[in-house]
């Protein structure tokens, strides 16, 4: 599993996880979205401009 903490949420990753190769983003311990990274798109919840700007960022950095 990764782990992530920028910008007041959690990322998490797991490694070997089901399909499509997604992100979880808990902010205060709850799910607020649920990232496709295969194709760009929320699978759950909203993506708000801060979250895909820090998305974009943690895979430019090859953390996701």
């Amino acid at each position: 599993m990764t782990k992530v903490r920028r910008g007041g949420y959690v990322f998490l990753t797991w490694k070997g996880d089901h399909p499509p190769r997604h992100v979880q983003v808990l902010r205060a311990g709850r799910l607020v979205l649920k990232w496709n990274l295969e194709h760009g798109r929320p699978m759950q919840g909203v993506a708000t401009g801060k979250l895909l700007a820090l998305i974009r960022q943690l895979e430019d950095e090859g953390r996701l």
